[in-house]
């Protein structure tokens, strides 16, 4: 079973937002996977969907279309190595 969007189109999706079009905002799924997870706690913890069509939806599924559909934009990694000089 082919699961839609893709990892690959996923990580389009949310770099296509990025300023620099150097620096992705997101290099791998590991970074995806729990972008989406923390957003399907959001709503489980009672966060408002926003996207349409989110009724009788799993949270799981709501978050990766609020992701990919660009309502829930992930904030790129700061210098996680410069903050603990």
């Amino acid at each position: 079973m082919m699961i839609h969007p893709s990892y690959k189109e996923m990580m389009e999706a949310v770099n296509a937002d990025s300023e620099d079009d150097t620096t992705p905002i997101v290099s791998s799924r590991y970074s995806i996977v729990m972008a989406t997870a923390k957003r399907a706690r959001q709503i489980v913890s009672g966060d408002d969907p926003l996207v349409e069509n989110a009724e009788g939806r799993k949270p799981l599924s709501v978050a990766v279309d609020e992701i990919y559909h660009g309502a829930v934009h992930i904030l790129p990694d700061e210098h996680p190595e410069e903050e603990q000089k």
